[in-house]
């Protein structure tokens, strides 16, 4: 078994106080080849010693003793819509919901307020006559490895957000959470890249609403694919 320890910097917040969902899962992905389904199981501290428990099949992100996500291999199985060019994604997104009201306006992935090369500001928005939302991004320098690929953990977050866009509106009271991520990686991107970003909805099962998403190269190839399991809470929980 291989353990290591980090920490998650308020850089990559979902919430004010704890790590986004989906970079939060890729990290813990990280250590498995293939097609990965990520379970969080409580919220991810931000500053805080963490201990990634790993073998060839799983892995269990930890806080002292307390299990913060688990990860094993899976099979995704999801069939996507067609991606539409860059520049449909940006039309899109000038109806991006966030720009009306937000949860957590400071979220590293679809945080408005979050400055360019700081958060990711990928806004996803419909497009017109369908179900898909999309988006445009361009990563930059500060996600790429030491071979100027963007790291998985960075994919794993644009897979996140756009799905809960999707999802709404919500009833009055309640809010979602991401409960599972399983992503698919297949291909890489560059800094200054220009990608597209699409979600759409899978349904519901009781308080689980199911979301796909996809990030494509400007060119159209499909760099990776995710299905997320958002589990419906009381708003007031959520923070």
């Amino acid at each position: 078994m291989h353990t290591e320890r980090f920490e998650i910097a308020p850089r990559f917040r979902g919430p004010p106080r704890s790590g986004n969902g989906g970079y939060v899962s890729g990290i813990v992905a990280t250590h498995l080849k293939g097609t990965v389904a990520v379970r969080l199981k409580s919220p991810p501290p931000l500053d805080a010693t963490l201990r990634l428990e790993s073998t060839e099949e799983e892995a269990r992100l930890f806080h002292g003793d307390k299990l913060i996500s688990e990860a094993k291999l899976a099979e995704l199985g999801l069939q996507s819509p067609p991606a539409p060019s860059y520049e449909e994604a940006q039309l899109a997104a000038r109806s991006f919901p966030g720009f009306e009201t937000h949860n957590f306006p400071g979220c590293f992935v679809c945080g408005p307020e979050r400055e360019p090369g700081d958060g990711l500001r990928i806004f996803p928005g419909r497009i017109e006559g369908t179900s898909t939302y999309a988006a445009p991004w361009t990563p930059d320098a500060t996600l790429v490895d030491a071979h100027g690929r963007v790291k998985p953990e960075f994919l794993w977050s644009a897979l996140d957000c756009p799905g809960a866009f999707v999802l709404m509106p919500l009833p009055d009271g309640v809010a979602i959470v991401l409960g599972e991520l399983c992503a698919s990686i297949v291909d890489t991107v560059r800094a200054h890249e220009p990608c597209v970003v699409i979600a759409w909805p899978l349904g519901r099962e009781g308080r689980k609403r199911l979301a796909g998403s996809a990030l494509h190269g400007a060119d159209g190839r499909r760099i990776a694919s995710a299905r997320a399991v958002w589990i419906e809470v009381a708003a007031s929980t959520w923070g």
